[in-house]
């Protein structure tokens, strides 16, 4: 998970975005005062700065404008203002010395800064990624690995299906489960993408059939549903599913960064 580095001069709200952040995966560090967010800034690579503006020792601002010293601290460092000083008067400045976005904490409760964060974090990876293609620097993550899609309803198939392919994959579809289930019998693939519920053949009757054969029992699967209860869950889990997502909580993004790490 990512690493940020929280500034945060109040030893209680300190204290509670640090667990929050904790138990959802990432890696903390909580510093109090400006001198000291630049002398870890130096030493440690970040993922992203959480800043607040009312710092002892330098302002938000100041810190800012020393941090965005890309020769020192590096190019790719991302910051955003985490601030109670209203956003409307406050943006438009941090954005003038660099900020990478603001946040007013009287909006967000603790869980929804998480997830605010989260996003923000994949947009990022997501805009480095597009430049350094658009450079010529990297080339998409693919390296021609194949993936069978197999999904029913044509808005699926397309935006995910697009995007995996726009990350270099070599992509197939199936819009029934019976066809999907033989294409992965009869050819190779290095991932498997499923509805859960398909014409012709479930996703669980899809996966068991997998698992089934020697020659497949490896490939990973990752089940799309439309609604997954908890017993359907257990279901899938107990198939060795690698993973499983509400389709309409998950965006292509977030399905290709996935995919990505499984084949990597």
């Amino acid at each position: 998970m990512a690493k940020i580095m929280l500034v945060e001069d109040d030893p209680m709200i300190s204290e509670i975005f640090k667990k929050k952040f904790e138990a959802e995966g990432f890696d903390v560090a909580m510093v109090a005062n400006g001198r000291d967010v630049l002398k870890l800034a130096a030493s440690e690579k970040f993922d992203l700065i959480l800043l607040d503006m009312v710092l002892p020792e330098m302002s938000g601002i100041e810190v800012l404008k020393e941090l965005k010293n890309r020769e020192k601290y590096g190019e790719d460092i991302k910051v955003i203002v985490l601030s109670n000083l209203d956003k409307t008067e406050n943006e438009k400045e941090a954005r003038e010395n660099g900020a990478d976005g603001y946040i007013e904490k009287s909006h967000y409760n603790t869980s929804e800064l998480v997830a605010h964060v989260k996003r923000l974090l994949n947009e990022f990876e997501e805009q480095k990624r597009n430049r350094e293609r658009l450079s010529g620097k990297v080339q998409a993550g693919g390296n021609n690995k194949r993936i069978l899609l197999i999904e029913d309803e044509e808005i699926f198939l397309e935006i995910f299906g697009k995007k995996l392919e726009d990350e270099g994959y070599i992509v197939e579809y199936a819009n029934d489960g019976a066809s999907g289930s033989k294409m992965a019998m009869e050819r190779q693939y290095d991932l498997i993408i499923t509805d859960a519920a398909m014409p012709a053949a479930g996703g669980d009757e899809i996966v068991r059939r997998i698992k089934l054969d020697d020659k497949t029992k490896d490939i990973p699967i990752i089940v799309l549903s439309a609604s997954l209860d908890e017993e359907e869950k257990k279901m899938f889990e107990g198939l060795e599913v690698r993973e499983f997502f509400e389709k309409t909580k998950i965006v292509p993004s977030d399905l290709a960064r996935k995919v990505n790490k499984i084949l990597q």
